[in-house]
């Protein structure tokens, strides 16, 4: 990826983590194309799977813009001229795609059925009926719907938390708490952010990081939403942005999760959010400060245990990598299902959407 621009780190829309190269497959033998760039997210995607050993075959976007500054990015990437020049290529194994998040299904839709898999940016759905319409596309076209739930999988802390979790070193999960600040940067976001049709609501959005650490660090298969509030605060100017949300959920396994998510992470913090996951268990505790020690140290992917051994603090930054990548390719090559089951990616989804749709109700009363 020569010429990649380091991205700005008090930007969380373009944010992107450098990883461990770790190639499953060798060169050519799993190719890939990037459709609809309009989530910097997209970057971060491409570079997991191109460190996983997929090779970018190509690119298209309607906007030239886009795609010139893409191609600075990954210069190995040839342009396409259509969405349909790529869907039409037989060589192509997998799409991944950043499209505004009300267009994402559809686009899945195409994807899957032009016989190829699909890796979306979160959040997948923007309505459930597009939830139960890919449900059935999964069925049909035997394809794959993946999610880019970056927040876990794209995290050294997370990822080794989840090691730990399946070890026993905190026992079983009681609850997982989650912090999922943001830095709003109103004057680089494009109009589509700020509208509630084409990006969800805050829950449905960046509140699908933390249903989806929920139910990966306890082990819960369903949940049902308790409680969801939204609101906007403090930006009139966008009478359609929803710059606070929370919620609580209940496992089928008994664990239970509270999170919230907000756009008011302060100018002086160094990086775009201080994003924190607090996981209790019967026999430990862990947290994360995934971005940032604050005020401590700049270094991210710290970790904190505490168990019948002792206290452990690990700064994990550089240390552990990121396996979906690699298990997502060789997933598609032998229809499997490593990195993430397909139930678990549509189940985070429809959570949000509850909770979205619940939170909404609420401000209706």
């Amino acid at each position: 990826m020569k010429g990649f621009a380091v991205a700005k780190k008090k930007d969380g829309f373009s944010y992107v983590p450098d990883g461990k190269p770790g190639q499953v497959v060798k060169q050519g033998e799993f190719l890939f194309a990037a459709l609809h760039l309009n989530h910097a997210h997209i970057y971060g995607m491409c570079r997991g799977l191109i460190e996983g050993g997929a090779e970018l075959h190509s690119v298209y976007d309607p906007d030239p813009n886009k795609v010139k500054s893409f191609v600075e990015c990954f210069p190995e990437a040839g342009v396409a001229e259509s969405e349909e020049q790529i869907l039409g290529n037989r060589e192509i194994s997998l799409i991944a795609a950043a499209d505004i998040p009300d267009r994402r299904a559809a686009l899945g839709f195409r994807v899957m059925e032009h016989g190829k898999d699909y890796f979306t940016d979160k959040a997948p759905f923007t309505t459930l009926e597009q939830l139960e319409e890919a449900r059935r596309k999964v069925e049909e076209t035997g394809r794959k719907y993946m999610v880019y739930y970056s927040e876990r999988l794209h995290v050294e802390c997370a990822v080794f938390a989840g090691r730990l979790i399946a070890e026993g070193a905190i026992g079983r999960v009681l609850q997982v708490l989650g912090l999922g600040p943001h830095r709003l940067n109103a004057s680089e976001r494009p109009p589509w952010f700020f509208r509630k049709k084409h990006y969800g609501g805050i829950l449905c959005d960046i509140g699908s990081h933390q249903i989806e650490q929920f139910l990966s660090f306890s082990g819960a298969a369903d949940a049902e939403v308790l409680q969801a509030r939204v609101a906007n605060y403090a930006h009139p100017q966008y009478p359609e942005l929803e710059d606070f949300g929370e919620a609580s959920l209940v496992g089928d396994n008994g664990a239970g999760s509270y999170f919230r998510v907000d756009w008011f992470t302060p100018a002086g913090l160094s990086t775009w959010g201080d994003g924190r996951t607090f996981i209790l268990g019967t026999e430990g505790t862990i947290e994360l400060r995934k971005y940032v020690n604050l005020a401590v140290e700049p270094a991210k992917d710290h970790l904190f245990m505490v168990n019948a051994d002792g206290e452990r603090h690990l700064c994990l930054e550089g240390k552990v990598g990121y396996p979906f990548f690699g298990r997502l390719i060789l997933d598609c090559l032998n229809r499997t299902e490593e990195a993430m089951t397909q139930s678990h990616a549509f189940k985070a989804a429809e959570l949000c959407l509850k909770a979205q749709a619940l939170a909404d109700r609420f401000n209706m009363r």
